[in-house]
């Protein structure tokens, strides 16, 4: 079925929704989503908190129906092993309390000449209504889902799949343009690759194929202020097994940064590996071993192109930017989807507070503006988010609360951020309880005129810290810090005494000052 894309009910789970439209998807039910891919096909089962989509289970299975079409029809032994695959992402989503199920069919699948055979064999058999989405519609939707959670302004998204490329321009994170490309992995290595591992002249050919393409669809070089942003199967695989080669301190994908150098020596790697040889590569999911040759050669093809020297992986595409879509998100600044991120985090973990964590923030953010005039716009946003992740440690181990909290920032699903920006939420967690070993291994992220300043923030919020747990429930955390010649003071609602003692050493070792807090009087 070709047109909008439609939603399903899955049998045996209740509608709890009012609406008498059935297409409606409530905030707070959990949607299914399916991309039947050309390589492979995924169910992902989400719900929406705020402005930040919770992931709640999730499927993949390998169909390989770029390589199964064969003169422009699909063999009956895909239709067949597509279907069973659908059977289980909807018990998937079934088991997961999904109360409505979007599934869509990309590049292989609006190519074929028998797409009608598979879609009625997976109604008949799932109940389920595929929709076959056009290119533009797939780079939209991809576009939805990859920008949304990253920091990035103004671009150029490529999308690597099994059967196409989608390439899509961007500017004040709103879709300018957009081009497919008949220049997928998997349609690559069908159509090129006989020998094992692939010859030089087959290795030239894909990337002459892609350069002509590329070119000949007007796709620009980036501008100096545009970066460029990955997603697909092929460049998350890439980003898996050099992250697995570097020991990389944060353990995902979604922002992780790719460099020119590195995507042409995995490029490299995988060209000069036999199949059997690619299976074994860490990182890498062994189905992907056949077409990953081919994907590494399109994006090494497209940043030269582009004139990039970076790429910044999505961990998110298609069925995000579905699941945006049909659930109203638009694309928003960085910094309220990064907002939005950290309240949907914290809400999980039942001893965290708002009422101390907003006071901790406030506290820190005085401190700072006092000791540290210097200090960036997304320094004091980033030590706002420590300030309130703080906590989110206790309910893991009170007693380690603080590394326990600096783990969460940099494994949780938060979105909206860089690595570098997760590094430093981190380390500022980290520095309240730690002083030479504050950042322990997420350091290699910041710049080098980072580290001076997130060490100082980090111990400005340490005092922050110490004062807010000693104010009642209903007191407001207003204080003030003046620096003066030999020390800094700090009024605040708290009587001094032996707890600044470690405050005072760590004010005296970064700041070179003494450290004195005076009671200011408490106003309700």
């Amino acid at each position: 079925m070709r047109g909008n894309l439609a939603t399903f009910e899955p049998s045996g789970v209740s509608d709890t929704s009012s609406s008498p439209d059935a297409g409606v998807v409530l905030a707070d039910q959990p949607l299914a989503v399916i991309d039947v891919g050309s390589n492979s096909g995924r169910v992902v089962v989400l719900r929406l908190h705020g402005a930040h989509i919770e992931i709640l289970a999730d499927a993949r299975a390998p169909l390989r129906l770029a390589a199964e079409l064969k003169g422009g029809k699909l063999r009956a032994s895909a239709i067949e092993r597509t279907v069973e695959a659908m059977r289980d992402f909807h018990a998937v989503a079934e088991g997961a309390g999904a109360v409505r199920i979007i599934a869509a069919a990309t590049s292989a699948v609006r190519e074929s000449s028998n797409a009608d055979e598979l879609v009625d064999a997976i109604a008949r058999a799932t109940g389920i209504d595929v929709e076959i989405i056009d290119g533009e519609d797939e780079a939209r939707y991809s576009f939805l889902g990859a920008v949304h959670g990253l920091a990035i302004e103004h671009g150029t998204l490529v999308d690597i799949g099994g059967g196409s490329l989608e390439v899509t321009t961007f500017r004040s994170r709103k879709m300018t343009a957009s081009y497919t490309l008949p220049l997928g992995a998997l349609r690559l290595s069908e159509r090129f690759f006989r020998d094992d591992p692939p010859s030089s002249s087959e290795v030239r050919a894909v990337r002459e194929l892609a350069a002509d393409g590329i070119r000949e669809a007007g796709v620009r070089p980036l501008k100096s202020s545009e970066g460029l942003i990955g997603t697909g199967g092929t460049i998350r695989n890439l980003a898996k097994m050099d992250r697995r080669e570097s020991n990389y301190p944060i353990p995902r994908v979604h922002g992780f940064v790719l460099h020119e150098k590195q995507i042409d020596l995995l490029t490299d790697l995988v060209a000069s590996r036999t199949l059997a040889k690619r299976r074994r590569l860490r990182g890498l999911n062994a189905d992907r071993a056949d077409s990953i040759v081919a994907g590494a050669l399109v994006l090494q093809t497209v940043m030269h192109e582009l004139g990039a020297e970076e790429l910044t992986v999505s961990g998110q595409g298609l069925r995000e930017g579905i699941a945006y879509d049909r659930l109203g998100i638009a694309t928003a600044p960085a910094e309220d989807i990064r907002r939005g991120s950290v309240e949907a985090l914290v809400a999980r973990f039942t001893q965290w507070q708002p009422e101390r964590a907003v006071r901790r923030a406030a506290i820190a953010s005085s401190v700072v503006d006092g000791v540290l005039p210097e200090a960036s716009a997304e320094l004091l946003e980033m030590l706002r988010h420590a300030a309130t992740i703080l906590d989110v440690g206790l309910s893991v181990d009170y007693y380690n609360r603080e590394a326990h909290a600096a783990d969460v920032a940099i494994a949780s699903d938060l979105t909206g951020f860089s690595h570098r920006q997760l590094a430093m939420v981190s380390a500022l967690i980290r520095g309240t309880e730690q002083q030479m070993a504050w950042a322990k291994g997420v350091a290699r992220l910041l710049e080098p005129e980072d580290a001076d300043l997130v060490q100082r923030a980090a111990v400005a919020l340490s005092l922050a810290d110490e004062i807010e747990r000693r104010l009642a429930p209903g007191l407001p955390g207003i204080v003030s810090c003046v620096v003066r010649h030999r020390e800094i003071v700090v009024r605040a609602p708290v009587a001094p005494g032996w707890w600044l003692q470690k405050s005072e050493e760590r004010f005296r070792t970064v700041f070179g000052k003494r450290l004195r807090v005076e009671t200011a009087e408490v106003k309700q």
